[in-house]
């Protein structure tokens, strides 16, 4: 059995869990070894499987009580609102010029555009530069159409994912991870550890996260015991080097069931489906949940009235192999939606995209924050 590091015990200790068996392992190593002042909590996204909420009640009954905690982008709506009325308008009519934009702060320079520029796909991406092709201006009545659509549209749901993806006008991305940090860091650390920190000024904060090395290469060089000095808390990774068989065994030790995805093809129980989803776990889903492709393909239709494009894909369509060839193809959810996938999902690994493995190997977000979601 692992050892607590000693600084949990004169501290309140935030453990994060999301209905898979990794938190849940962490969760039950604190209970074994008798952890005071836990605050387990679960980040609701609005985009779990209803298997999931089960197995969190499950949960509940047989450890002990679960704060709950959802994101709110109420706020952040409206302001989206006001600005379609006041600036869409013009910038809907004016001619954009192609470019090329950094998707994050990097020393690399613009990457050598072709002459004809006219051949990268809008969201192409070469290095840490993604390629925005020219848009000719619309009339006014094609801008004022745009923006009674997303007027329309645009208004709170209570779903933190799809109210998240609207107010941003597209869906997170393996590029774009804002999912983890906006739908499960953030509203945990202002509904949570900062109360705790102003209740307890005189306790350290440890916020555990349930990370393992063998996931990925990038988690093998996290260390165990980390600070974030943003958030002014301890980072504490207790199963770092577990392997998947001792986070099930202590599960069974316990006498706790696994949560029931597992079962049935899914590797990870968080969003349903992940970005991140294997293509063997879509096809699952595919066949086992047709619902909830259902969800995300009327989610994309919402999402996309939001967006000035006017298109907005679950997954990125430059990354299909074979579409992606197409010169300044029409993105459409029709064309690249999430259910356009059905057909792909039962080809073989030759035809393969970009943000979804055909192998056993887990894809892994290598943000710090990461581990609210396995």
């Amino acid at each position: 059995m692992s050892v607590i590091q000693s600084e949990c015990f004169d501290a309140q200790n935030v453990i994060s869990i999301s209905g898979g068996k990794d938190s849940l392992a962490m969760w039950l190593l604190a209970i074994e070894n008798e952890v005071p002042n836990m605050h387990v909590v679960f980040a609701d996204t609005g985009h779990e499987h209803p298997q999931t909420y089960e197995y969190i009640e499950y949960l509940e009954k047989r450890l002990g009580p679960v704060q709950r905690v959802k994101a709110d982008f109420s706020r952040q709506i409206e302001g989206k609102r006001k600005y379609i009325k006041e600036h869409w308008p013009r910038k809907l009519m004016a001619e954009t010029p192609g470019k090329w934009k950094a998707l994050r702060k990097t020393t690399q320079t613009t990457p050598e555009l072709l002459q004809d520029d006219t051949r990268f796909l809008s969201g192409k991406i070469v290095g840490d530069w993604m390629w925005l092709p020219a848009r000719k201006p619309m009339t006014e009545a094609e801008a004022m159409e745009v923006v009674s659509r997303a007027l329309t549209t645009l208004h709170p749901t209570g779903v933190p994912f799809l109210d998240l993806c609207m107010w941003k006008g597209r869906f997170p991305s393996t590029r774009a991870r804002f999912c983890t940090f906006d739908l499960k860091h953030d509203p945990i650390k202002h509904q949570i550890v900062e109360p705790l920190l102003d209740e307890f000024p005189e306790h350290e904060l440890v916020s555990w996260q349930g990370v393992r090395a063998e996931e990925s290469p990038a988690r093998a060089k996290l260390p165990m015991w980390d600070w974030d000095e943003k958030d002014d808390v301890n980072i504490y990774r207790p199963i770092l080097n577990w392997k998947v068989a001792e986070v099930f065994e202590i599960a069974k030790r316990h006498g706790i069931k696994p949560n029931p995805l597992y079962q049935q093809g899914c590797s990870r129980v968080g969003c349903m489906p992940c970005i991140h989803a294997r293509k063997d776990e879509l096809r699952e889903i595919f066949n086992r949940f047709p619902e909830e492709i259902e969800r995300v393909a009327q989610w994309e239709k919402l999402v996309s009235a939001c967006s000035k494009r006017g298109n907005s894909t679950f997954f990125a369509a430059s990354k299909d192999p074979v579409r992606a060839e197409y010169d300044n193809m029409k993105i459409t959810t029709k064309e690249f939606g999430i259910e356009s996938y059905s057909d792909w999902i039962m080809t073989d690994k030759a035809r393969q995209f970009d943000l979804i493995a055909a192998t056993n190997e887990y894809i892994t977000c290598s943000s710090v924050y990461a581990g609210v979601c396995e």
